[in-house]
């Protein structure tokens, strides 16, 4: 016999507490060994990655040591012009800090910032103020609108441009000598007076030199190609190159470094202040989506509804099924209401009472038809069978299924009984 799966009986407690039921063959956990199958091949491609990172990080570990390092002969290193400057007595020093950078200044150092736009502002303002009173040169490469206002008040970073062949068209005195050179990168525009803006790109110069008090400067160049090695021979890149950073004897070369404790200026930074402006707006953009989608997916268009499921299914599969799932969670007192709810239900139209009784009214309803002649045996107590408290055990699970089933029989042949 078969019936749908909403309306399949509740559980015999013979299922419910059956201690040969072995209910470990049921269980979808996945084992140890079985996640070790499934990611050993992930793991392994992991650690073939890490291996040849390491690998190929140790063998470029020599002489590479980044763009616009003095001590990189890669192509974007600038070996080339610190040997160039050294064959004319300017003895190049490389510093990472902002601390090591204000102490070397002095009037006789040139100072290269490589990436000024990886400074904070404040190591912008301390880098500044040293520069201004040090009476040396500083040399700007390719600054951005933020970094060219702190360093060089005065000049605004315009739009980028392509990096090309272009003539001085000024009267600064290196840049004459050089000639045309490979500059580019970002346009400038400065009001400052007596500043020398030369190599005009679409008008805008891509580099300045303000003047300083007394016998500093301050040069802003918009692209950093004619101090690579592989620029470097290229149209008068190599003169501009040497005049501009050998100007004076001693070179500091600055290379701005995460691990610069002046960077935080002082304070305990959080990690939310460390998150640049615009991911944070991302992140609030992507909560916000997830938050919509959460409650679009999560809608409700009305109550829950008892549907029939197309397939049928055995009853008898049906409840063992629900037994297994009461055992395994040591569900007796559940087991049990649900017995006896069953039991309620069938009992209530046999005695004649409303399908939802009070309990004192199917009580006294059981009792009564108890009580009739043909019942035979000893009156169960129906109060306890129907309305009692859970079984402590699942031996008592087992004789309360039994008793009601008895309570159920003698009921219908009592019925039988008195009627003609």
């Amino acid at each position: 016999m078969t019936t749908p799966l909403s309306a399949a009986p509740a559980p015999p407690a013979t299922s419910a507490a059956d201690p040969a039921d072995n209910t470990g063959d049921t269980s979808v956990s996945p084992t140890a060994r079985q996640l070790w199958t499934r990611s050993r091949a992930l793991l392994a491609a992991a650690l073939a990655v890490l291996i040849f990172g390491i690998g190929y990080a140790a063998l470029r570990s020599g002489e590479s040591h980044g763009a616009l390092d003095p001590r990189s002969a890669d192509p974007a290193g600038s070996r080339a012009v610190a040997q160039l400057l050294a064959a004319q007595g300017v003895t190049t020093t490389v510093v990472t800090t902002t601390n090591e950078a204000t102490a070397a200044l002095g009037t006789d150092t040139t100072l290269l910032v490589a990436v000024p736009d990886l400074l904070t502002p404040h190591q912008q303002s301390l880098l500044h103020s040293a520069a201004e009173q040090s009476g040396g040169r500083t040399v700007l490469v390719s600054p951005g609108p933020s970094a060219a206002e702190a360093l060089a008040p005065g000049v605004q970073a315009l739009a980028p441009t392509a990096t090309r062949t272009l003539a001085p068209q000024c009267s600064l005195l290196s840049a004459i000598r050089a000639g045309d050179v490979e500059l580019g990168g970002v346009e400038y525009a400065t009001s400052v007076p007596g500043a020398d803006s030369c190599y005009l790109s679409g008008g805008n110069p891509t580099l300045i030199r303000l003047p300083a008090a007394g016998t500093g400067d301050t040069v802003v160049l918009g692209s950093a190609g004619l101090l690579t090695n592989n620029r470097l021979d290229e149209q008068g890149n190599a003169s501009l190159a040497l005049q501009l950073l050998g100007a004076h004897p001693k070179l500091v070369w600055y290379l701005p470094s995460l691990s610069d404790t002046s960077a935080l200026d002082g304070e305990r930074k959080s990690f939310f202040d460390l998150i640049p402006d615009g991911w944070s707006w991302g992140l609030l953009q992507l909560l916000i989506a997830a938050v919509i989608t959460a409650l679009w997916r999560a809608r409700r268009l009305g109550p829950v509804i008892a549907e029939r499921l197309p397939v049928a299914v055995h009853a008898s599969e049906t409840t063992e099924g629900r037994a297994r799932l009461y055992r395994r969670a040591n569900a007796r007192a559940r087991a049990a209401e649900a017995l006896r709810q069953a039991t309620r239900d069938r009992l209530a139209p046999i005695v004649g009472i409303s399908p939802a009784p009070a309990p004192e009214a199917l009580v006294a309803a059981v009792a009564a038809l108890l009580g009739s002649p043909g019942t035979g045996g000893p009156d169960p107590d129906p109060g306890a069978l129907l309305y009692g408290p859970p079984p402590s055990d699942d031996a008592a699970l087992l004789r309360l299924a039994d008793d009601l089933d008895d309570l159920e029989r003698r009921i219908t042949s009592t019925e039988r009984y008195a009627t003609p």
